[in-house]
């Protein structure tokens, strides 16, 4: 299929799940937690239908409730749920997110299994990617089979079908038997990936080197397929490296930030609509210190709302909070 046949934008596969967040405390002094869909994958994708992007979406969640609520508010946003499987023996996936005193957050998973664990890969719809220009993944369909399985189903037909992979290492340490397991699948993602978004302590950890620069440099010697690369760095900002470019864009700090989940994936989304715009060749530091401003605006509106999914900017937010700065 040529690129001017494909009819999506952007394909993820991974987990759709329910982020249980702060809302506060009961009259009885217990804390009152609010279901909201969540899943880094889907985050991305309604980021990007936001930015007026054609999405779909391959994942498993349970014939519950709460899968219901999930395929409800991925359809709702616009994307394409052609290729969202119910389980009938194994629940949607539960995290549990608490805001910690330092800013971050603490994830406790209920998936011992969970659904999204249990795609196979006969139930990948391949179709879904040979009709998209980009494949979106991350790790969390690495940590066990059968999903793993699926997601080498899926890379393998995004390869086939010449098209761009993007990935997000987004770690989360209580989901792996192993770090050592979790190296060694980021790596596997990393070598099949054109271009990648990782975190701070995401590259320090999987580098061992402490200087952002230093980590870059090394994964660009090992992963020499990895055309961009975007560093986010919290209340630090982010980084793009291109070719022989760095570009560095600050944070936009909030007096308003409320929590931080779905941020890295707001920002992950406009680092591929970037690639959509101009192309795995088309960058320069200009268009790439746009990208970061955009990606960080997005980033920063996301933190002052709770839940990430459902509550996305829009192109004109972000046009007018980067006016106002």
């Amino acid at each position: 299929m040529t690129q001017d046949n494909k009819t999506l934008d952007v394909t993820a596969l991974g987990e759709l799940l329910i982020d249980f967040t702060d809302h506060g405390i009961s009259a009885q002094g217990n804390p009152v937690l609010e279901a909201n869909p969540g899943g880094a994958p889907c985050n991305v994708l309604s980021m990007l239908q936001k930015l007026g992007r054609k999405t779909a979406f391959i994942g498993k969640v349970g014939n519950d409730a709460f899968g219901a609520q999930l395929e409800k508010a991925i359809t709702e946003q616009g994307i394409c749920a052609d290729g969202l499987i119910k389980d009938n023996d194994v629940h949607t996936t539960l995290a549990i997110v608490l805001k910690l005193a330092n800013g971050d957050r603490d994830f406790a998973f209920y998936r011992k299994p969970g659904a999204d664990m249990n795609l196979h890969a006969d139930e990948v719809r391949t179709d879904l990617i040979e009709g998209a220009r980009i494949f979106h993944f991350g790790t969390l369909s690495l940590t066990d089979e059968p999903v793993r399985s699926a997601t080498h189903k899926a890379l393998a037909a995004a390869e086939a079908n010449g098209l761009i992979r993007t990935f997000d290492p987004n770690l989360r340490e209580p989901l792996w038997a192993s770090l050592d397991e979790a190296h060694e699948q980021i790596d596997w993602g990393m070598r099949h990936a054109d271009v990648m978004k990782i975190s701070d302590n995401e590259i320090t950890w999987f580098t061992g080197l402490d200087d952002f620069d230093e980590g870059i440099a090394k994964l660009r010697r090992d992963y020499p397929n990895l055309k961009l690369i975007c560093l986010s760095k919290g209340p630090d900002g982010s980084a793009a490296y291109y070719k022989d470019l760095k570009v560095e864009v600050p944070a936009y700090l909030q007096k308003e930030t409320v929590e931080t989940t779905g941020a890295g994936d707001t920002f992950c989304a406009c680092m591929i609509n970037a690639v959509l715009e101009y192309g795995l060749d088309g960058f320069d530091a200009e268009k790439l210190e746009t990208m970061l401003r955009t990606g960080n605006a997005a980033a920063s509106i996301v933190t002052t709302r709770k839940g990430a999914l459902r509550v996305m900017p829009s192109v004109e937010e972000i046009k007018a909070f980067l006016a106002s700065r």
